[in-house]
């Protein structure tokens, strides 16, 4: 068992809800900025996630944290890719599944919904 108690304080959940929506927003910002906010956003998500354990909350800062690593990783293989012409399209689709990611996220987040199965790809 975890030592991790849910949150109850509703200043605690209120919180955590501005938590979650600030970290899917700096991650929306990260593809207009290059990246920055991105990394800022992926920081807090790592700082907060422990405190939101238990909660909606919770599921939204690990989706997010997976969907940095994984975008990563898929921007990496496009780009080492791009000189056999194989790169551009999977860059294109790592910034569709990126902005995909980020709108369910936010759609979660509007009607105070957790993320189903946070590990999954889409």
């Amino acid at each position: 068992m975890s030592d991790v108690a849910a949150p109850s304080q509703p200043s605690e959940i209120s919180s955590l809800r501005n938590t979650a929506i600030m970290v899917h927003g700096m991650m929306a910002a990260g593809m207009l900025f290059f990246g920055i906010p991105t990394l800022v956003g992926l920081v807090i998500a790592y700082m907060k996630r422990k405190d939101a354990a238990g909660s909606i909350y919770g599921s939204h800062l690990t989706y997010a944290i997976r969907t940095f690593w994984i975008g990563l990783a898929l921007s990496f293989v496009g780009s080492l890719l791009l000189f056999l012409f194989v790169g551009l399209p999977i860059l294109i689709f790592t910034g569709v599944w990126f902005i995909v990611r980020i709108v369910r996220a936010i759609l979660a987040w509007l009607d105070n919904k957790a993320i189903d199965n946070p590990a999954r790809f889409f």
